[in-house]
């Protein structure tokens, strides 16, 4: 495949940008999730440049009129660049928590080792996000760079610019706008907000910080997994940051468990209770030092 090039021009586009791209290595076969917007084409258009072989796959949700015509713009611009296409349907129903419930129907229509088009702008916000949702070290890390998250060096302003210099066809997703959505208000308030207050770009100083959390926050990890969470006797004694880490991974099944019920577990550790409910039906009890997970018991209270 051959760089979508400006016409008249001999030089791509896409050579500077690439640059900063973590894509994998040319000829490998990849997916990338493509919703329309700029950041997403920019995906499309950056991979193929990069010579991978792609498919390009759009999730309609559903929740808007004529949101069916999204993907047809999807398919246009994959078919222009010598992309593959697939489109793909789920049925969100407007309500509570509808920016989670999408999220996780999206990726359930998705390889597990999708690309996607996250920028520089998009780790910012998910840091404050995280940071808002008390999302620990792990939060303030933020998206991990890499295959899956090839774009976290470029920012928003550069897809919409590399969309708009190939031409390619973009949707303006009005969902983006609403207020509803935390993101949206740490996007379109937090932000600018932040850069007044500190006068210069806050954007690259959180992405900076995500990958100085990050650093630490990996180091942690490999510490912590060298902690056995079943032996109530090595966790109690533990540095409490370990003790922690060692629970929650031991715990988590697709989401970590909370604070309190991390916690909870270690007062287990401890002789504090003999017993605690962790969610999702599950209970940790101790027996002679030893600490295990199975389900909870029917119709009783947790014990603290």
């Amino acid at each position: 495949m051959t760089e979508p090039t400006v016409a008249g021009s001999a030089r791509s586009p896409c050579t500077d940008l690439l640059a900063r791209c973590t894509f994998p290595a040319p000829g490998t076969t990849v997916s990338c999730a493509v919703s329309g917007g700029a950041d997403s084409t920019a995906l499309l258009a950056l991979a193929v440049a990069a010579g991978l072989t792609v498919t390009a796959i759009h999730v309609d949700h559903g929740l808007r009129t004529g949101s069916a015509a999204e993907a047809q713009v999807v398919r246009g611009n994959a078919e222009r660049l010598g992309a593959a296409f697939r489109a793909e349907r789920v049925h969100i129903v407007d309500g509570p928590n509808l920016e989670a419930r999408a999220r996780d129907a999206r990726y359930s229509m998705l390889p597990p080792d999708v690309l996607t088009g996250h920028t520089a702008d998009d780790q910012a916000e998910t840091v404050l996000v995280n940071l808002l949702r008390g999302g620990a070290t792990s939060g303030l890390a933020g998206m991990r760079p890499g295959h899956r998250h090839p774009l976290l060096s470029l920012r928003r302003r550069e897809t919409i610019a590399l969309c708009a210099t190939l031409q390619l066809a973009v949707v303006h997703d009005p969902s983006n706008l609403d207020p509803r959505h935390l993101r949206n208000r740490v996007r379109h308030e937090l932000l600018p907000l932040m850069d007044d207050l500190a006068q210069r770009d806050t954007v690259a100083v959180l992405a900076r910080q995500a990958g100085l959390a990050r650093d630490d926050d990996e180091l942690l990890d490999t510490l912590a997994a060298a902690l056995d969470p079943t032996d109530a006797r090595a966790l109690a004694a533990a540095p409490i940051a370990l003790a922690r880490r060692a629970v929650r991974r031991w715990l988590t099944l697709t989401h970590p468990p909370d604070a309190a019920t991390v916690a909870r577990v270690l007062a287990v550790a401890r002789g504090e209770a003999v017993a605690t409910e962790v969610g999702g039906g599950r209970r940790v009890e101790r027996h002679r030092q030893r600490l295990s997970l199975g389900p909870a018991e029917p119709h009783t209270h947790r014990v603290t």
